[in-house]
């Protein structure tokens, strides 16, 4: 299947570096980044703990109920 795309001139400076760097295709490099993107079906970031930040909840049991969820998760 065929696909033309215009790029700005660095990503295909970028695009041709990576491919000779390789000794492949512009395509090849394309397509690998595209399977790179998650599945449709994927949420964004792959699992449900994409960033986790500092907070205070006032009683410190935050952190704790945050724990029980990773451990529940990950099965530990």
């Amino acid at each position: 299947m065929s696909v033309t795309v215009d790029l700005p001139p660095a990503t295909l400076r970028r695009l041709e570096a990576e491919a000779a760097r390789r000794g492949v295709g512009i395509d090849v490099v394309i397509a690998e980044l595209a399977e790179s993107l998650p599945a449709e079906d994927e949420p964004a970031g792959g699992h449900r703990f994409a960033f986790a930040g500092v907070v205070a909840s006032g009683d410190g049991t935050l952190s704790e109920r945050y724990k029980a969820i990773r451990r529940a998760e990950l099965g530990s």
